[in-house]
């Protein structure tokens, strides 16, 4: 070979080599965490941040991802909602990850959305929330209205005979849209008069419960079987209950069901005077399979704290978690696009012994279960569907919402498609945020 050849296939090696390194396949797999680390939610999202880390940690152990080990990369928007937009902008664009894991509030998660459509990034959101969105960009792991608020109402009514329902909760984007998704059942479902609703909102963080649980008190002392359904969030649930406590409501006169309350929560009051209040939820610790005692182990073992707890949107970043990865096995890329369209009808493992299942609409199938505080701060699991429930992304008890359906696999590629005139809604989830935001 003479020597012109050799130089050339010298270069030729050499651009392989540079191509090869370029293209980022031996660079780690960047998985972005957007959770307050302090502030007023930092009492519910640290230990989301804490899991992530957990399963990337196991991720890495059986060999990472298409070859290459997974790094976390940790931001604290400081329960900011503005500063999670900043902090998710920084994740996509100066740090370049590949997926986040991140959010609890939906003033949160509709602050961010913006930024996802923008730069193409991927979200996966692990709280229950309001429904009345679907983004291409987010994928919904937490529990749509339909797979915990209406059913821990219709449990309610048809189970303990309720029949006045006081809606307490934080004035912001959840528990106001919640609240009216819930008002329009109790009336045109079950015949629930003006009346007999008494709705109250505080802001995040509040501290002096004592006029609200008078007047919860009051409003149950008229003569019906009374409910306060909780949509109160962070760290105000402490005070909140503790003030209960003190003006002697326990849950054979007042039942409270909450929908934000987890163990986690309850880790940091004295339960015992709560015993027999209520959660709805879609995994409790207490769930009696050996896919969850692996999963509380494996915590216990991440965090060296024998005490330590799981919630409800620690599984849901579990199966938001394993749903991304295979859906990466899947596409053999983590390219986003990639990812989106490999992700729909992946099913993996829950911790209550069944499947989740990644809908069109980018959200998942869920069991709904209730349960009972123990004087333990663990739940009783008292009812739970027969089996999986759908997440249905619009409501069917909304006038606006109730033609609307969505569904991101091609060709239809729509949030908002109305079945009634065949249409879709044309705006973006991001301009329905920053809608959402300005009210």
């Amino acid at each position: 070979m003479n020597l012109k050849k050799q130089a050339l296939l010298g270069l030729s090696a050499l651009a392989l080599s540079v191509s090869f390194h370029a293209s980022g396949n031996d660079d780690p797999i960047k998985v972005g965490i957007l959770h307050s680390l302090s502030g007023t939610m930092a009492i519910s999202e640290s230990t989301l941040k804490d899991t992530v880390e957990m399963l990337i940690q196991q991720q890495n152990e059986a060999g990472g991802l298409l070859g290459r080990q997974l790094e976390a990369v940790v931001v604290d928007p400081a329960s900011n909602w503005p500063l999670f937009a900043e902090r998710a902008r920084e994740l996509l664009a100066q740090h370049e990850v590949d997926v986040v894991f991140g959010n609890w509030t939906s003033v949160s998660r509709k602050a961010v959305l913006p930024v996802f459509e923008e730069l193409n990034g991927l979200l996966f959101y692990p709280v229950q929330y309001e429904g009345e969105e679907s983004s291409a960009n987010v994928f919904y792991t937490g529990a749509a209205p339909n797979q915990q608020a209406i059913p821990a109402v219709e449990y309610l009514i048809n189970e303990v005979g309720i029949e006045r329902f006081a809606l307490v909760g934080t004035d912001y984007v959840y528990p106001r849209t919640t609240n009216r998704i819930l008002e329009a059942f109790l009336k045109d479902e079950h015949g629930v008069a003006d009346d007999d609703i008494m709705v109250n909102y505080t802001p995040f963080g509040h501290s002096d419960w004592q006029n609200i649980v008078s007047e919860i008190r009051r409003f149950g002392e008229e003569g019906k079987p009374t409910a306060v359904i909780s949509t109160i969030n962070g760290d105000a649930n402490v005070p909140f209950y503790r003030e209960l406590a003190n003006q002697g409501i326990d849950a054979a006169d007042i039942p409270v069901i909450a929908f934000s309350v987890g163990e986690q929560e309850l880790s940091g009051i004295d339960t015992a005077p709560l015993v027999g209040h209520l959660a709805a939820w879609n995994y409790f610790m207490s769930v009696d399979t050996d896919e969850n005692f692996d999963f509380i182990d494996a915590w216990i073992e991440h965090t060296g704290d024998e005490e330590a707890v799981t919630n409800d949107p620690m599984e849901a970043h579990y199966i938001g978690f394993n749903m991304w990865a295979e859906a990466v096995r899947k596409a053999g890329t983590t390219e986003v696009d990639a990812v989106k369209d490999a992700i729909i009808g992946v099913t993996v493992p829950n911790l209550s012994g069944g499947y989740a299942a990644m809908m069109p609409n980018h959200h998942i199938t869920k069991p709904v279960l209730i349960g009972e505080v123990q004087d333990n701060g663990q739940f009783d699991i008292v009812w739970q569907t027969p089996s999986t429930v759908a997440g249905d992304a619009w409501s069917d008890y909304l006038p606006g919402s109730r033609d609307l359906i969505a569904d991101w696999r091609k060709p239809m590629e729509c949030g908002n498609f109305n079945v009634v005139n065949g249409s879709c809604g044309g705006s973006t989830a991001a301009e329905e945020a920053e809608a959402a935001l300005a009210e």
